[in-house]
């Protein structure tokens, strides 16, 4: 076993960790202060429950270990409870309980970002249900598309999801997706679509009627999520190595780019660069990043990045073109931003893009994944939260909101004024 990498990974599953109280304060800043309390426990409320869940049964379904290529959707039996992981594969880099508690990490930020779609309008009880079955059946099995991989008792890959292996039996490349915008970043972006149509719009929204009641939250937040973020990328190689390192630096230039053009874009624009947008922007191209950040040149890296902080930037207010209330932008900056970096890599992946390999094969199977993510999140979301909403109700009352559902539904205020 190698104490560098375990040690490596260890330390990456904390800073992934920590990104899940850097949302809530990310989102907790864009609300409303009537409401900024039911924000933050939305995120923490996917910290208790998915960890829970990840343990009792979410890795068995996430990463089987039947022999071949993962099916679509299987549970490994013998591994509810990780009561078959106690022991190490012999030769393995590092404790297979290692690698469970980082990708419970990702499970955990994935479910909470899908809640900024639903921002000050939720109850608290609705979501924490919506959760454990959207994680069940969507994040869960789209994880093992993605991610799963079998250890050989060398400690080598032998077999893995079939979004990432199984289209190189058909297509010659699988889909490259080195850290999750699909597993992540568009499963959450598309669930938050289907939330926010379910829900519907909030009492008052038009552009302009929701601002943010707090931006240096929207900044810490940011900063949280971008130093996480490290975690996220590098540590998806499983190896303090030079593909990490790679990981690390692109995980820099992309979001520092995209910081940039979503304020120039915003000065364009509306006349004025803000905290927001410059905290938006950094999210924008760490969301682009994600899949791409060990299959591309630095160079390619910050040309992605001014691609997605622009693009996100005017993406942002599809919402109020199209009529859904995406109360935060989880679909302008995470959907939007995860197809981006996802199909850029069609054309500048090295070795298999199309300005390297001069064919389209790449572009073809990034598309298939991202669509077959994107879809069936969609799809599914949009189902439970449906049944949630006509069954135990989602959405408060309107007057519940108008009021401030903070007071309502968790009986605190994020703020105490006091008179003297």
């Amino acid at each position: 076993m190698d104490q560098g990498n375990t040690a490596f990974l260890l330390i990456s599953a904390a800073l992934v960790l920590l990104m899940t109280p850097g949302l809530a304060f990310f989102y907790g800043g864009l609300v409303k202060a009537k409401s900024v309390i039911s924000m933050m426990m939305l995120s923490f409320g996917a910290m208790g429950l998915i960890g829970v869940l990840w343990v009792v049964y979410g890795y068995a379904i996430a990463f089987p270990s039947a022999d071949g290529l993962a099916a679509p959707w299987s549970i490994d039996w013998s591994a509810i409870g990780l009561t078959s992981l106690l022991e190490t594969p012999e030769g393995a880099a590092y404790p297979p309980l290692a690698f469970v508690g980082f990708q419970a990490t990702f499970a955990i930020i994935t479910v909470a970002l899908v809640s900024g779609a639903i921002a000050d309008r939720a109850k608290f009880g609705a979501w924490m249900v919506f959760a454990a079955v959207w994680a069940t059946v969507v994040y869960f099995p789209v994880a093992s598309w993605v991610f799963n991989f079998g250890l050989a008792d060398d400690g080598s890959f032998a077999y893995g999801g079939w979004i990432t292996y199984g289209m190189q039996e058909f297509f010659g490349v699988g889909a490259l997706d080195f850290a999750g915008g699909t597993a992540v970043h568009i499963n959450a972006g598309a669930a938050a679509l289907a939330l926010a149509l379910v829900l519907g719009k909030r009492v008052g929204f038009s552009k302009g009627a929701h601002v943010p009641h707090n931006p240096p939250f929207v900044l810490l937040g940011a900063g949280l999520l971008w130093f996480g973020w490290f975690g996220f990328n590098a540590g998806s190689e499983l190896a303090a190595d030079g593909t990490a390192a790679l990981a690390w630096i692109n995980t820099l230039a992309a979001p520092a780019a995209a910081l940039l053009a979503w304020l120039v874009v915003e000065k364009i624009k509306d006349g004025k660069p803000t905290s927001v947008g410059a905290a938006s922007g950094a999210v924008a191209g760490l969301v682009a990043i994600t899949p791409a950040c060990a299959f591309l040149t630095p160079g390619w890296a910050i040309v992605l990045g001014l691609l997605a902080g622009a693009i996100c930037a005017l993406a942002v207010d599809l919402k109020f073109r199209w009529g859904f209330d995406d109360s935060l932008d989880v679909v302008g900056i995470h959907l939007v931003g995860g197809l981006i970096g996802t199909l850029y890599l069609g054309f500048f992946a090295n070795g298999t893009g199309l300005i390297y390999s001069g064919n389209l094969t790449q572009l073809l199977v990034q598309a298939i994944a991202a669509f077959s993510v994107l879809v069936y999140s969609f799809v599914l979301a949009y189902v439970i939260g449906f049944i949630i909403q006509k069954t135990m109700g989602f959405r408060v009352k309107n007057e519940d909101e108008i009021a401030g559902i903070d007071t309502v539904v968790h009986g605190e205020d994020a703020y105490k004024l006091e008179t003297v």
